[in-house]
């Protein structure tokens, strides 16, 4: 006997809907840009840049939650594989944005940007 086949086309669909709300967001603060956020900074970037990196990582979790079928398997194999991959992510972008401030102010005497 073997399993009954299950419809995931439900899932498919909220998936689809919830990833595309976030890019909605990332997009439309892209293109409109608030003054309050791009020209308040926090931990030395613009709050715009923050959040398009917090909602960055909200949508790689919730591929990873929902298309590598997290949500079924231990908690501390999920945990494993999400901070890993969360503190990878962090320190990443920590890298990135402390060498662009070191390239932007040791070359914006040279180059006009």
């Amino acid at each position: 006997m073997g399993h009954a086949h299950e419809s995931n086309t439900k899932r498919i669909w909220i998936v689809l809907a919830i990833l595309t709300i976030v890019t909605t967001v990332e997009v439309a603060l892209g293109i409109i840009r608030p003054g309050v956020l791009v020209f308040n900074d926090f931990l030395g970037t613009h709050i715009l840049n923050w959040i398009f990196i917090i909602l960055t990582l909200v949508k790689a979790y919730y591929i990873a939650w929902s298309f590598m079928h997290l949500e079924g398997e231990k908690t501390w194999f999920r945990r494993s594989v999400v901070w890993t991959a969360v503190f990878l992510i962090c320190y990443l972008v920590t890298l990135v944005l402390i060498e662009g401030g070191y390239l932007y102010d040791t070359l914006s005497p040279l180059v006009k940007w």
